[in-house]
């Protein structure tokens, strides 16, 4: 199912077949540099273990443009662990985290992300009346960040080795539009 078109980027629900695709997407070196880490492909199990059959409010889908399927993107509500972390506390707004890839690096540097970004900023705060939109890029992910710093998002906090990247903890950014 689409879940919205903007001009010829496509963004629809994952599909069982799409596991090929993100197998392919995940096991490139140059996409896991800030996804999961290049010491971490994935392989069709890793990728059914860790998209599919699991109910857990996250709502994943698949990237097309111009009819070619190109990246993933997930989003869902934050739960009350993330939004203690990142620092809302017990701010009552609909907060919905964001995390993609463009997984063909031939659609890289093309201003795909910024509209894709856009794009699902647009149908959160439309659709799913989101009132803050969040993310934690990699803070040496310096393309993701300012990909994400054109299209609205606004650094709010550091979280000093939050996240496991090839045998270290990196620091990452929680990043928000609002």
């Amino acid at each position: 199912m689409q879940l919205f078109q903007n001009n010829l980027l496509v963004v629809r629900e994952l599909k069982p077949g799409d596991n090929h695709l993100l197998a392919k997407w995940l096991s490139n070196p140059a996409v896991l540099q800030y996804y999961d880490g290049r010491d971490q492909p994935f392989d069709i199990d890793r990728v059914n273990a860790t998209f599919y059959n699991r109910e857990n409010g996250v709502n994943r889908c698949i990237i097309e443009y111009e009819n070619n399927e190109i990246g993933y993107i997930q989003f869902y509500q934050l739960e009350d662990e993330e939004r203690m972390l990142y620092g809302y506390g017990e701010n009552k707004d609909i907060i919905y985290g964001i995390d993609q890839f463009i997984g063909e690096p031939a659609y890289w540097n093309k201003g795909i992300g910024t509209l894709l970004v856009t794009a699902m900023v647009h149908y959160l705060k439309q659709e799913r009346q989101a009132d803050f939109i969040v993310m934690d890029p990699q803070a040496s992910n310096v393309r993701a960040l300012a990909c994400y710093e054109k299209c609205g998002f606004k650094k709010v906090k550091l979280l000093e080795k939050h996240e496991l990247h090839e045998g270290e903890y990196r620091d990452c950014w929680v990043m928000e539009y609002y």
